[in-house]
């Protein structure tokens, strides 16, 4: 028996594809490497001891996920594969639609041609749009998403939603993360942005190192505790171990769920960059810039259905998420491609 990974050397993948192999899952990885690079499941493999098996190809590709399938006795998937930086999302939102919303009907259907009826959805603390309250639980409304990265996860989760109804004997779990941070502790694999960085915490990570100059901090004006945006960050870590918590405690007759896995804690921008500058033991330049359009002043999660559902909570500190990352950057100035 094997569980399918598509997006599997990506960040979030391939930190969850390391705990799927510690603890003794065979596991199958697709991934075209749009967003990814090979070097990371070979890390992945260097750690673990044994490799994934990996096919380089795109989840839309049905027959490639059909012959994926015929060839290996998968139980499970756990679907990552998909494009995931918001900015990017409002100047190319046909791309994001294609990717996030027909990649995921394009699994699901050679999913039920295969039989294979459990499913794990990467999805994000964005469908929230902008909260109607915080901490945020699953009971909030999911509408008003503010950029097509979000909307895209919305529409997949709302696919997911209907497709359950009507296949009974699908069990579909929808995990909304928050903001995942942090690399694994042996610093071998971490977060990897090609370009400039669209997240936070590598943005830091890279101006401590000296590749990048200087952070821009959007608005410090806000009603926070010190004006600057507050945000859930969670380890990379804890997600992996999310969905490994979900994979053990499915419903036996079947069902779709929404759960979020954060911390339940929110941390400013200023509060990130001193607990870093403490860290890396050096400055880390920032300049306040204008507020951007459609953020918002705060969010952070009511985790508690997950660890009622799953038995999960985080574990990691802010202190462990600063360490790891500044670990992995260290060790990888220039990430995978050293």
């Amino acid at each position: 028996m094997a569980i399918l990974v598509t997006g599997g050397a990506g960040y979030i993948g391939s930190h969850t594809v390391l705990a799927l192999l510690e603890r003794g899952d065979e596991v199958v990885v697709v991934d075209n490497l749009s967003n990814a690079s090979r070097e990371s499941l070979n890390r992945v493999a260097e750690l673990a001891g044994k490799a994934p098996v990996t096919c380089i190809g795109d989840v839309r590709d049905t027959s490639l996920l059909r012959t994926l399938f015929a060839r290996h006795d998968i139980t499970d998937v756990i679907h990552f594969a998909g494009l995931k930086s918001v900015s990017e999302s409002i100047s190319q939102p046909l791309a994001y639609y294609e990717n996030n919303v027909l990649g995921t009907v394009a699994l699901l259907g050679e999913m039920q041609h295969a039989g294979v009826h459990s499913l794990i959805f990467s999805s994000s603390a964005t469908v929230y749009g902008t909260p109607e309250k915080v901490p945020l639980d699953e009971q909030c409304l999911t509408a008003g998403t503010t950029n097509p990265y979000g909307t895209s996860k919305l529409m997949a989760e709302q696919i997911l939603r209907d497709f359950s109804r009507a296949q009974p004997r699908f069990t579909i779990t929808c995990l909304r993360y928050f903001n995942p941070v942090g690399a694994h502790r042996s610093g071998k694999i971490g977060e990897d942005p090609r370009g400039i960085p669209n997240n936070l915490v590598p943005y830091i990570s890279q101006v401590a190192i000296g590749k990048l100059d200087c952070l821009s901090v959007y608005g410090n004006d806000y009603p926070t505790r010190d004006g600057t945006g507050v945000r859930d960050y969670i380890h990379v870590m804890d997600l992996a171990c999310g969905h490994l918590a979900a994979l053990d405690h499915q419903p036996e007759d079947g069902a779709f769920r929404a759960i979020n896995l954060g911390t339940g804690t929110g941390y400013s921008v200023l509060e990130l960059i001193g607990a870093f500058e403490k860290e890396a033991g050096r400055k880390v330049n920032y300049r306040i810039a204008p507020r951007r359009p459609g953020d918002i002043a705060e969010c952070w999660s009511d985790p508690s259905l997950a660890h009622r559902l799953l038995g999960w909570r985080a574990t990691h500190s802010l202190d462990d998420m600063i360490r790891d990352t500044w670990n992995w950057q260290k060790k990888n100035p220039q990430g995978y491609q050293a």
